[in-house]
């Protein structure tokens, strides 16, 4: 989540850095603006009244121990502390509308980084060379089920388009690949962790998932739960609240999950095959993170 300091101090420069990643950030900097501009105006006016208040108590305290009338100024203080009340439910609710509207808003994209979307990526290294086949090579699935290695038709019957059995060989070979990438990791200081599939919510908006990637989410309503999409989530997780001392870090770790994703709204996009699984390794701030999914 980005910090309304740096919205209110560098607008132009966070609106020129949105706009590079294809973001519509116009109407939603304006908007956070505004609302960041309330909330200092509603804690000016909370501030002055409970100064006031302070100040008047004094002075009552003052008049009783004295002797002296105090009741006008008791009674304007009921006013006053009405006052602060109402003003404190109007701050409440302008910095829970400021912290929903600040969770839709992208990072800004490294500086580097080229703007627009996927298709205007540029290369930054190749490594091999592609191998050229003298015939006409067939995808995973089509081998997968030549060999009854995959069955797509008892899947779809199971559980639904695009899920499938792994059987025999196959399901070796995913273990394998599983293992060689965990020890691959560990050797290099990666500690191997297998996560929680299902997480609060605290979490999903704490790995950007939420609230803009809620329909692509498997929730438990009962129990308040998201299935994750990947082990990012959880492993990401793993230190939620904590405050890390620097001779920890840094904290490396390579996660392995089943990893649940409706795909929701993909319009035809990656749709043969069977359910895509991901895999990427990425840093953060204090914490080394590689995910294996």
């Amino acid at each position: 989540m980005l910090d309304i300091k740096l919205i209110r101090n560098e607008p132009e420069a966070v609106r020129e850095a949105l706009s590079r990643r294809g973001a519509q950030a116009e109407a939603a900097l304006d908007r956070l603006l505004d609302l960041d501009r309330q909330r200092r105006e509603v804690l000016v006016g909370v501030e002055e009244r409970r100064n006031l208040r302070n100040v008047v108590s004094e002075e009552i305290a003052r008049a009783k121990r004295e002797g002296g009338e105090a009741s006008a100024k008791v009674q304007a203080m009921r006013a006053v502390g009405e006052e602060i009340r109402t003003l404190e439910a109007r701050l409440k609710e302008i910095e829970s509308t400021l912290e929903e509207e600040l969770l839709k808003v992208p990072n800004l994209p490294e500086p580097s980084a080229p703007p627009g979307g996927e298709g205007d990526s540029v290369v930054m290294l190749r490594w091999g060379i592609p191998r050229e086949f003298t015939f006409s090579p067939r995808d995973h699935l089509d081998l997968g089920a030549g060999l009854d290695l995959i069955d797509m038709e008892r899947g779809a019957r199971t559980s639904g388009s695009r899920f499938a059995y792994l059987k025999g060989d196959l399901v070796f070979l995913q273990f394998a690949l599983v293992q060689f990438a965990l020890q691959k990791l560990a050797s290099k200081g990666f500690r191997p962790v297998v996560v929680p599939v299902l997480v609060r919510d605290e979490a999903m908006y704490g790995t950007g998932f939420f609230p803009t990637d809620m329909q692509q989410v498997y929730r438990v309503e009962a129990d308040g739960l998201n299935l994750v999409g990947t082990s990012e989530v959880p492993l990401a997780a793993l230190h939620m609240d904590e405050i890390l001392e620097e001779s920890e870090l840094p904290l490396r770790y390579v996660g392995y999950s089943s990893c649940f994703r409706r795909e929701a709204g993909a319009a035809g996009k990656d749709t043969k095959g069977i359910q895509r699984a991901r895999s990427a390794e990425r840093p953060c701030p204090g914490t080394s993170r590689t995910f294996v999914e």
